[in-house]
C-alpha cells in the first residue's frame, strides 16, 4: 500500500479497528440492545472493488456482532437509474457471499414519508421553496472563504411555501422552476449546511414508481432520513460523506426521529486504477472498454468475469483494514498476490500452449498413444491425478525454444536436452523453417524411452522442464490475455491531464492459436486453471461457447508484492 492502512488481526472477534470498537462500546454501554447497518447502492451503475469495502465492512460487522444488514437502493434520480442496475447489485453482494434475508428496501418506499417530513421542516420555519436556477444557487452559496448570501425567497411565509411544495408535487411547474431548500445558515463554514436543496422537480418515470411523482429527494435528504426509518444504528459511510454528517444529523434533530449515527471510513484507492462510478461509465460509453463486465475493468462483474474469487476479494478487504485517513492506496499487486493465494490452493493444473510450435519425435511409435498420469494439484492431495495423452507429434511453447540460445536459457536448443512434463526427455536433432520467411515451422526430436514420467533414468541432470500438449488430441482455444487499464500508476491525478490519456494500448493482447490439453474440453463458463508456467486462467462467462473456448488470463504466476514485502524487510 502506498499509505499503510492499520492490519486487523485474523480473528473477527478481536478486530478492535475504530468502527468495531465504537460498536463494541455501544453494545456493551447498552446504548443499543443490537446493531442495525444498510448497504445503499444508487442503482445507476455496476459495483466496483470500492464498493466491495463498503459491502464487506457494513454487512460483516453487522455478522460478528450478531447484527443485521439491510439492502437499500437509494433510487432518487429516475434519470440515471434502471432496474439492470439493481439485479446486477444484487447479484454481485451475493457472489461477495452476503445476503440481506428479508431486508430488502428503496429509499422510494419512502417517498410518502420523507415527504411529510419535508411539510413538517415547513412548518416549523425550517425549509422553504425557492425559485432561484441552479446556476443562481451556486452563485449565492458562496465559496470556502467567503459567506453566502441568502436567497430572495427565504423569508416566505410558512402558508406559501406549503402552497408552493404541494404545487410543485402536482406538476404544475417545469423543471428546474423551483426547489425545496432547507433553512439553516448561509454563513456556516461548512458549504453543505448553507440551505442545501431538499428536492428538485424532475418530470420523469421512475422505474419503481413510474409517473407517481414530479418531485424527488436529494440525496443528502433522503439518506439520514431513510437511515432513521429502517432504525439504523450505525450508518457506514466512505469519508467522502463526513462534511455531510452535520447536516446528517441536523435532519435528524430537527425532525426528532431515531437517532441514526454517521461514521466515515477511508475509501478504497488502487494503484493503476480508476474507481469512479462517473469515470467508468465514460470508459463504458467511449468504447474503451466492451462494457461494465470488460475482464480489464475493477467492477466486481469484470473482476468476477476475468477469474477473481470471492474469497480473494474478501481477503484483500480485511488486509487493507478500516481507517479514518483519507488518501489512502492500496499497490494492485497485494490485491494480486490475494488473488493467487487463493488460487494456488484451489486451481486445478492443466497444460495450455499459447504460442505454439510443432515437435515431431522421431524415434516414437507413429500410431502409439500413451496415457500419463499428472497431478491435478500438488496443493490439494484430494484433487487427485489425471491421464493426459501424449503422442508422435506434440505442442510447445515457441518461446522455448531457442536455435541460438543465450547464456542461462535453459530450455530446448539444437542438440540439447529437456524434460517434459510428466512425459520424457526429448532431444532437439532438426530445425524445419519456410522457405520465404525463414520462420521456424517445426522441430524433430528424439526421446528416451527409459525416461518415462520425467524420471531420470541414470542420474543424468536436465535443467529445463516444459508443458506440452499432444497435437493429435489438442483443444483449440482463443486466450486473452491483460494487463493494468492504465499506464499511471494515478491516472486520476488531475496534473498529469485528462486520466483517459493514461489508458495502456497493451492491455488486451488476444491469441486465437491456442492449444490446450483435452481435459479442457468440457470447460464450463467461469471454471479456473492454473496453466503451467503461463498463469492462472478463467473460461469467459460471455463469449465462451462449447467447441469456442475462450479464455481469459486472470492473473500470472509471478508475484510482485511478495518480492515488495521481502525488500522491505531488509
Amino acid at each position: 500500500m502506498t499509505n499503510n492502512e492499520q492490519t486487523p488481526s485474523s480473528d473477527p472477534a478481536t478486530r478492535l479497528d475504530f468502527i468495531r470498537s465504537q460498536i463494541k462500546e455501544d453494545l456493551e454501554s447498552g446504548k443499543h440492545d443490537s446493531i442495525q447497518t444498510r448497504f445503499p447502492p444508487e442503482p445507476n451503475g455496476y459495483l466496483h472493488i470500492g464498493h466491495a469495502k463498503a459491502i464487506c465492512l457494513s454487512f460483516g460487522v453487522a455478522e460478528e456482532f450478531k447484527g443485521q444488514c439491510n439492502l437499500r437502493f437509494d433510487d432518487t434520480n429516475p434519470t440515471k437509474e434502471e432496474s439492470r442496475y439493481a439485479n446486477a447489485i444484487m447479484e454481485d453482494i451475493r457472489w461477495l457471499g452476503f445476503d440481506w434475508d428479508d431486508r430488502l428496501y428503496h429509499a422510494s418506499d419512502y417517498f410518502e414519508q420523507l415527504y411529510e417530513f419535508a411539510v413538517k421542516l415547513i412548518k416549523k420555519d425550517k425549509a422553504y421553496v425557492c425559485d432561484l436556477s441552479a446556476d443562481e444557487i451556486r452563485e449565492y452559496r458562496g465559496t470556502l472563504t467567503e459567506p453566502g448570501k441568502d436567497s430572495p425567497h427565504r423569508d416566505r411565509s410558512i402558508e406559501e411555501n406549503l402552497d408552493l411544495f404541494e404545487r410543485m408535487r402536482t406538476g404544475e411547474f417545469e423543471d428546474g422552476l423551483r426547489v425545496l431548500r432547507a433553512k439553516i445558515d448561509m454563513a456556516s463554514p461548512n458549504l453543505n449546511m448553507r440551505d442545501p436543496v431538499m428536492y428538485r422537480i424532475v418530470h420523469a418515470t421512475h422505474h419503481r414508481t413510474g409517473d407517481k411523482w414530479s418531485i424527488y429527494p436529494t440525496y443528502d435528504w433522503a439518506h439520514g432520513q431513510s437511515d432513521s426509518i429502517e432504525n439504523i444504528t450505525h450508518s457506514l459511510c466512505d469519508i467522502g460523506f463526513e462534511d455531510h454528517r452535520p447536516l446528517y444529523e441536523w435532519f435528524i434533530e430537527q425532525l426528532g426521529i431515531f437517532p441514526s449515527r454517521q461514521y466515515e471510513f477511508s475509501r478504497l484507492n488502487i494503484s493503476y486504477t480508476v474507481l469512479s462510478k462517473r469515470k467508468l461509465l465514460r470508459l463504458v460509453n467511449e468504447e474503451q472498454v466492451s462494457g461494465w463486465d470488460d475482464p480489464r475493468m475493477p467492477t466486481l462483474s469484470g473482476l468476477r468475469r476475468r477469474g477473481y474469487t470471492p474469497e480473494a476479494i474478501r481477503t484483500f478487504i480485511d488486509r487493507i483494514g478500516v481507517a479514518r485517513k483519507r488518501g489512502s492506496t492500496a499497490d494492485i499487486a497485494m490485491l494480486e498476490h490475494c488473488l493467487r493465494e487463493d488460487l494456488n490452493l484451489h486451481s486445478k493444473r492443466v497444460m495450455a500452449v499459447l504460442h505454439p510450435l510443432k515437435v515431431v519425435i522421431d524415434n516414437y511409435p507413429e500410431d502409439q498413444v500413451e496415457e500419463l498420469e499428472a497431478v491435478n494439484n500438488p496443493e490439494d492431495d484430494s484433487a487427485g491425478n489425471r491421464k493426459v495423452p501424449f503422442s508422435r507429434e506434440i505442442y510447445i511453447e515457441r518461446e522455448d525454444f531457442r536455435e541460438d540460445p543465450p547464456k542461462k536459457f535453459f530450455r530446448l536448443a539444437p542438440g540439447r536436452e529437456v524434460r517434459l512434463k510428466h512425459a520424457y526427455f526429448i532431444t532437439c536433432e532438426r530445425v524445419v523453417k519456410d522457405e520465404q520467411t525463414g520462420e521456424i515451422t517445426e522441430l524433430h526430436c528424439t526421446y528416451d524411452p527409459a525416461s518415462r514420467g520425467g524420471a531420470s533414468p541414470d542420474g543424468r541432470k536436465v535443467k529445463g522442464t516444459l508443458h506440452w500438449v499432444s497435437a493429435a488430441h489438442a483443444v483449440r482455444a482463443k486466450v486473452r490475455l491483460y494487463d493494468h487499464l492504465f499506464t499511471k500508476e494515478d491516472p486520476e491525478n488531475n496534473e498529469s491531464g485528462d486520466f483517459v490519456d493514461h489508458l495502456n494500448p497493451d492491455s488486451l493482447e488476444t491469441l486465437t492459436d491456442c492449444q490446450l490439453e483435452p481435459s479442457l474440453a468440457d470447460a464450463a463458463p467461469g471454471d479456473r486453471f492454473q496453466f503451467l508456467r503461463n498463469g492462472y486462467f478463467c473460461v469467459d462467462s460471455v463469449d465462451s461457447k462449447p467447441g469456442a473456448l475462450v479464455f481469459n488470463r486472470t492473473v500470472g504466476l509471478r508475484d510482485s508484492w511478495t518480492k515488495i514485502q521481502k525488500s522491505k524487510k531488509k
